[in-house]
C-alpha cells in the first residue's frame, strides 16, 4: 500500500470517529421509532395481548416491563415480511372479534374478556391465527424473560459465573 493511500485512508477514519459522537447524540425514543410496524392503537392491542400472557402479580407483568415493544422490535428487525403481516392482521382481527363480542376494543376490554378471546384463539382452528398467537406467546416470554427485572431480581443473572479461590488449603483424600 503506498503511504498516501494509508494517509489518506487513517485520516478519514479519524473523522468518522470524531463525527460519530455528535451524529449518536442526536438519537432519541422518538427518533428511533419512526420505523415501527404498528400504529398507536395496534401497539396498545399488543401491550393488552402480552399483559394478558403474562399478567401483573407479586411481580410486574409484561405489559409493565415493556415486552410489547420487544415483541413489535423483534418482528420489524428480525422476521420476514409475512411474519409481519401475520402480526398486523392478527392483531387487526383480534381487535374486530373483541368489537364484535364485547363492544369495545382488545385494549379497553376486562382480563377476563382478553383471557377468554386468546383462548379462543387457541383453541380454534385457523392455522393463521393460532400462528399469530404462538409468535407472540414465544416472543413475550423471551421478553420478559430476557427483560432486566427478571434477570436481576428474579433469575439472579450474573455476568460472569463461578468463582475463583486462589488461596485454598489442599487437603489429601
Amino acid at each position: 500500500m503506498e503511504r498516501r493511500v494509508a494517509l489518506k485512508s487513517m485520516a478519514m477514519a479519524v473523522g468518522a470517529m470524531a463525527g460519530l459522537p455528535a451524529w449518536a447524540s442526536g438519537w432519541s425514543k422518538s427518533t428511533l421509532e419512526k420505523g415501527t410496524l404498528l400504529s398507536a392503537d395496534q401497539s396498545k392491542i399488543l401491550t393488552g395481548m402480552v399483559e394478558t400472557i403474562i399478567p401483573k402479580t407479586d411481580t410486574p407483568g409484561a405489559g409493565e416491563l415493556g415486552v410489547g415493544g420487544f415483541v413489535q422490535k423483534m418482528v420489524t428487525d428480525c422476521y420476514d415480511s409475512k411474519a409481519q403481516a401475520s402480526l398486523k392482521s392478527g392483531i387487526s382481527n383480534l381487535d374486530e372479534q373483541s368489537i364484535q363480542r364485547f363492544g369495545k376494543s382488545f385494549a379497553d376490554a376486562g382480563k377476563d374478556q382478553r383471557m377468554q378471546l386468546l383462548q379462543d384463539i387457541d383453541k380454534s382452528s385457523d392455522a393463521s391465527q393460532k400462528a399469530f398467537l404462538g409468535m407472540v406467546k414465544n416472543l413475550t416470554i423471551q421478553g420478559y424473560m430476557s427483560s432486566e427485572y427478571v434477570m436481576t431480581n428474579l433469575t439472579h443473572y450474573e455476568m460472569i459465573p463461578a468463582r475463583y479461590h486462589g488461596c485454598v488449603p489442599v487437603t489429601k483424600g
